[in-house]
């Protein structure tokens, strides 16, 4: 199991325990953490699973693909540290991973 740590717009840290290979999107819906929807599913295909990785976590994670950076165009508050959580695969030297979920999902 890998731990992802959901961070509300309010400060409230929310740890919860996936496994190995799941999505943080996955993980998420799966705790019904507020502010992630995952509309499409996973498929990369909406943004509604947008959040913002804890700079200390952004060098750790596989680069952004050009499908992820387009999706990206449609969220709300993008910056710098905006991923699509769907396309963030868990792993064991992510254990830990802190992300923020956004203001507003569009």
């Amino acid at each position: 199991m890998v731990q992802v740590i959901f961070v509300a717009q309010d400060g409230a840290r929310r740890p919860v325990d996936a496994p190995v290979g799941y999505s943080v999107m996955e993980a998420a819906i799966d705790h019904n953490i507020p502010g992630i929807d995952g509309d499409c599913g996973g498929a990369c295909a909406c943004a509604t699973c947008h959040v913002h990785v804890d700079k200390a976590w952004l060098a750790k994670l596989p680069p952004m693909s050009e499908l992820e950076r387009g999706m990206l165009d449609f969220a709300f508050g993008v910056d710098e540290l905006s991923r699509l959580a769907c396309q963030i695969k868990l792993a064991p030297e992510l254990d830990g991973l802190v992300v923020h979920t956004p203001e507003q999902q569009y």
